[in-house]
Order: structure tokens, then sequence, then C-alpha cells
């Protein structure tokens, strides 16, 4: 028996059983799921209806993710998969699926606030950049740049706590198994909030 989407195996919404009157067709074509694994970028093309091309990511450990608040962008790894809302047997396989919560390398984005606002977010490595920025030589201009920057900056708290780690929780927001890409954005406020208390609820049990 293939996989297929179509309806008519389905009962009425009273119960009754429907007449099957014609044979499976083409267009209600499902296949298997890819339950893209987390690991080294393997991704495979599938030739689909109309000559149009998917691309199946079997497993894939990076991807371009946003800072939403920042409006700044930057390609990643992704170092686990924490959370599922559909099942925790996504979460201990580390499938990667649309919508799943992963803990990604906070790196590239604390080195773009350092250099956008001269502030280092990560307490452990504060000894660290206070040496570059004494070795380094800045133009007056480029420090009127950073100054005109830093007047109003905010971040969430939550976030900020979590560059102290070296991992920062991101949703993804592609679907792997379609495209081949594991892209995402940074988990903030409210949507940061709910996750966090539903993963500390998982882990006390």
């Amino acid at each position: 028996m293939g996989i297929n989407r179509d309806s008519r195996h389905k009962r009425r919404s009273t119960g009754g059983r429907m007449p099957v009157h014609q044979k499976k067709r083409q267009f209600e074509l499902g296949r298997q799921p890819s339950m893209t694994k987390l690991g080294p970028k393997r991704v495979r093309p599938l030739r689909c209806r109309g000559a149009n091309m998917k691309f199946r990511a079997l497993k894939n450990d990076g991807g371009n993710f946003s800072w939403g608040s920042e409006a700044f962008t930057h390609k990643t790894r992704i170092l686990d998969v924490v959370y599922n809302a559909t099942n925790n047997e996504l979460v201990r396989t580390k499938i990667i699926v649309k919508n799943c919560i992963v803990s990604i390398d906070a790196n590239p984005f604390r080195t773009f606030y350092l250099k956008h606002y001269d502030v280092e977010l990560n307490k452990k490595k504060l000894e660290e950049s206070d040496k570059l920025r004494a070795e380094t030589k800045r133009s007056r201009h480029l420090v009127a740049k950073i100054k005109k920057n830093a007047t109003g900056r905010v971040i969430d708290a939550k976030v900020a706590d979590q560059f102290n780690s070296g991992r920062l929780l991101a949703c993804i927001s592609s679907r792997p198994g379609q495209s081949g890409r594991c892209d995402g954005y940074i988990l903030e406020g409210k949507e940061l909030e709910f996750y966090q208390k539903k993963m500390e609820k998982k882990g006390k049990r």
C-alpha cells in the first residue's frame, strides 16, 4: 500500500462508509517523512510533480538564524534539539522539524553585539574582550558611531543571560524535509518565556 492523501477511505461525518469509485491517483501521492537528523549535512534532491524539485534534508547541523530585535541574521551551528510540542521522541532522537526548539551557537551573535555596541554579553569573556579593545586602534569616527548605536540600546534580559552559556534557544521556521534548509529565529520576549516554562515542566518529570 502506497502512502496517499486522498479522503475516499474516510468515513462520512455521520459515521457512514463512503463508496470507493476510483483508484488511487498520482496527484494524491504522499511520501515517507524525511525525519531530518542532527548531523553533518546530507541533502537529497527529489523530482516532484510538474518537474519541480524538493530537497530532502536527511541530516543537517546548521542554518541561518535571525535575531529579530536587532535585525541581524547569521549562519550558525545547531547544537541540540531541546523541545518539540508534538512528541518527546523527536527530541530524544534529535529530529529537526518545522517549529521545533533547538539550541544554537551564540558566538556569531555575541561578536556582532560586541562590534555594534561595544558590549560583551558573555561575562566569562570580559577580560578577553577588554584586552582586544586595548590592543586595537579605533578612529574617532568609529567611536562616535558605536556611541550613537548604543543610545537607546535595549536587550531582553532572558536572551542576555543565555549568552553566558554560549547557547541560544531558537525556533526552526523552514521545512527541512521540503527545502533542505534548517533556518529559523532566536526566541525572545513572551515566546521565549513560554518555551522556557514548558522545558522546566518536562525537566521536573
